[in-house]
């Protein structure tokens, strides 16, 4: 008996060894096959710009392929539950935004993925600069003068918008500053874009790393910042905040990835690892400047914590807005 009980000792320590070897050779495995980074926004927007940044230098640190894969639509929701409901096992991620994590709880009634649990954090990235723009050719040339404009012209004037930074950046600007001005949503940055451009609309909140092509080619005017102190990216550009007499007013956009939740730790701490050894390259760092962005690195931890620090402040930014849950 006692040989029977030491034989299964001893058998159960060996499959519990094996499972664990199993595990670790499986995480050392990782990546074995294509790994796809999915983003919600449009080829050519600033979350577009980082995903394919960060794959290319993923794809050289792993030796297999990052793909970046555009869902753009319906609010993020496309993007942030096809990630949410993705095996666990480090082959989707997604590069998430305050749109899906933070914004988006408190726009709507119902989401199809929950912006906390349904999601492992795994490194955080940058925080994207956001500005008030106009047509180069718009008569407006301050925010003093939009907003003289939109309270003369209270059926003209509008206000476009490709995601929910710029929705709220928008809302809030029209709400503080009793302007009346028409939301007007776009699936996209690029789209709301082409839209103020084409004069479709007469202002648009934008991140200066999509908008840039445009404002060097002359076809956009930049006229303040959103962020409540003046930036070191635009320091040409003064605040909402001050030139609109709006004290508080201070919206930036935040940029990382995530994987399903449950993903392996030892796949998360690679990734985690690898990401920020990544951001804290000069030649990333100086294209992350370059495109607008504010590098801000973070481990899984950080990131988490983050992530529901961020929950709350964006509730109270949409309160703030005066928008109401669809």
């Amino acid at each position: 008996m006692k040989f029977m009980n030491t034989r299964r000792v001893m058998l159960t320590a060996a499959l519990a060894a094996a499972a664990l070897a199993s595990g670790n050779s499986f995480a050392q495995a990782w990546p074995a096959k294509p790994v796809r980074i999915v983003t919600a926004f449009a080829a050519g927007s600033a979350s577009d710009i980082v995903a394919r940044l960060y794959a290319q230098e993923l794809q050289t640190e792993y030796g297999q392929p990052f793909v970046v894969e555009n869902k753009p639509g319906a609010s993020g929701f496309i993007a942030a539950e096809l990630v949410a409901k993705a095996p666990a096992d480090g082959y989707t991620l997604l590069l998430t935004t305050n749109t899906i994590n933070s914004g988006n709880p408190h726009l709507f009634k119902k989401l199809p993925y929950d912006p906390i649990k349904d999601f492992t954090p795994v490194a955080r990235i940058c925080n994207f600069l956001f500005i008030l723009t106009v047509a180069a050719d718009s008569p407006v040339k301050s925010v003093g003068d939009l907003m003289a404009y939109a309270k003369a012209n209270p059926t003209k004037a509008s206000f476009a918008y490709g995601n929910s930074t710029g929705q709220i950046a928008g809302a809030a600007f029209n709400n503080l500053a009793h302007l009346g001005a028409i939301a007007v949503p776009y699936k996209s940055t690029p789209q709301a874009l082409t839209a103020l451009v084409g004069g479709e609309v007469t202002y648009l909140f934008v991140d200066l790393a999509s908008s840039q092509a445009l404002l060097k080619g002359g076809r956009l005017r930049a006229l303040a910042v959103t962020t409540e102190a003046k930036s070191k990216l635009a320091p040409e550009l003064p605040t909402i905040a001050a030139t609109a007499n709006l004290p508080g007013f201070d919206l930036a956009a935040w940029v990382g990835i995530l994987g399903p939740a449950a993903l392996p730790a030892d796949i998360t701490n690679r990734l985690s690892a690898s990401i920020n050894k990544i951001t804290a390259k000069k030649e990333v760092t100086d294209k992350l400047t370059a495109m607008g962005a504010d590098v801000s690195p973070g481990t899984s931890a950080e990131l988490g914590a983050y992530m529901n620090q961020q929950l709350a402040s964006w509730r109270d930014k949409i309160k703030a807005a005066g928008i109401q849950p669809e």
